[in-house]
């Protein structure tokens, strides 16, 4: 009986240790599967700034008489008509100088007919043009002193998906709205061609704020953070004194967008920067969990720029909102 005890109790523990091993191999080789990496890339390097608005006519104003108690002759246009800037509107019985249309576009109302009188200041007709569109788009405060007119903008419509829409700065509000204790200001883009857009519909735009040819840069996540440096570790190739391994290198960044960042000193194109590590089963919050509790960037999100409110300017230009062009 002590017999088979015995080799009960050896084949258990020959069985524990075995699994002990299995599973420390397991483990130590997924999480060098886990291991990620990224090239150094060059290229161009943009970053944008986003917001969100609707569709509005350039020119929509309302049309007043400047005449007082004075008959009206005869009203040379209809709602719905177009007309060009300059063009008769109202004529009067005694021969006052006629009412015009101080823009080009559709009228949409007319208030009097043949035979009433006019008052001065009195709104007779109403003048919008359809064919000239512009987007209001509300912009954080933070990111309003990068935003100057003739910038350019790629506009997307919700009511056509597949379509691309361009336009240009025109206008920057010199006051904001204050929500919750965040300002926004409205800027205005007009549009380069408004075919198929009405009045109203939501738009989306990405403001081009800054833009670099054969720019390196690396994903932001490759950026770490000690001391007040920053620094990437670089994998070295194997050589024949020294086997592959890591190189911590410092550097220095430049512009950033939300998705990469601009190294201007101690990297070079074709450089392999490790990223930090997903826990195995771990989805993307869980880096983001990690950055926040101090990993990575040495002071977490805080560090990183165009990710979050409070430091839209890290590695000096950073912006939300952006994309790179490779």
């Amino acid at each position: 009986m002590k017999k088979w005890i015995l080799i009960v109790v050896s084949v258990l523990v020959v069985g524990f240790v075995g699994y002990q091993w299995f599973s420390s191999k397991t483990s130590t080789q997924t999480a060098s599967a886990q291991v990620r990496t990224a090239v150094v890339q060059k290229g161009k390097l943009e970053v944008k700034i986003s917001g969100s608005g609707t569709v509005q006519p350039v020119t929509s104003e309302d049309i007043k008489s400047t005449i007082d108690n004075n008959e009206v002759d005869e009203v040379l246009a209809a709602a719905g008509e177009n007309v060009k800037k300059g063009d008769e509107l109202i004529t009067f019985t005694d021969g006052s100088d006629p009412i015009t249309a101080p823009a080009a576009g559709m009228i949409s109302t007319i208030s009097v007919a043949a035979g009433e009188r006019v008052t001065s200041g009195q709104v007779v007709a109403h003048v919008t043009n359809y064919k000239d569109l512009q987007t209001v788009v509300q912009i954080d405060e933070l990111d309003i002193p990068k935003i100057k007119n003739g910038q350019t903008v790629s506009l997307k419509v919700n009511a056509y998906p597949d379509q691309n829409y361009t336009g240009k700065v025109t206008a920057v509000a010199e006051e904001g709205t204050a929500s919750n204790g965040v300002s926004t200001f409205d800027v205005t883009v007009h549009i380069d061609k408004p075919d198929n857009l009405k009045v109203g519909m939501s738009t989306e735009a990405s403001i081009l704020t800054a833009s670099k040819e054969n720019a390196l840069y690396v994903p932001l996540d490759a950026i770490y953070s000690a001391n007040n440096q920053k620094y990437v570790i670089v994998s070295s190739a194997s050589t024949e004194n020294q086997s592959s391994g890591t190189e911590q290198k410092t550097v220095k960044t430049g512009l950033a967008n939300e998705d990469n960042v601009e190294i201007t000193e101690g990297a070079t194109k074709g450089d392999t920067v490790q990223l930090p590590q997903l826990a195995t089963g771990s989805s993307s919050s869980s880096y983001t969990k990690g950055m926040m509790q101090g990993g990575g960037f040495g002071g977490g999100m805080s560090e990183m720029g165009g990710m979050n409110r409070t430091n839209r300017n890290w590695g000096g230009q950073g912006q939300t909102g952006g994309r790179s062009g490779n």
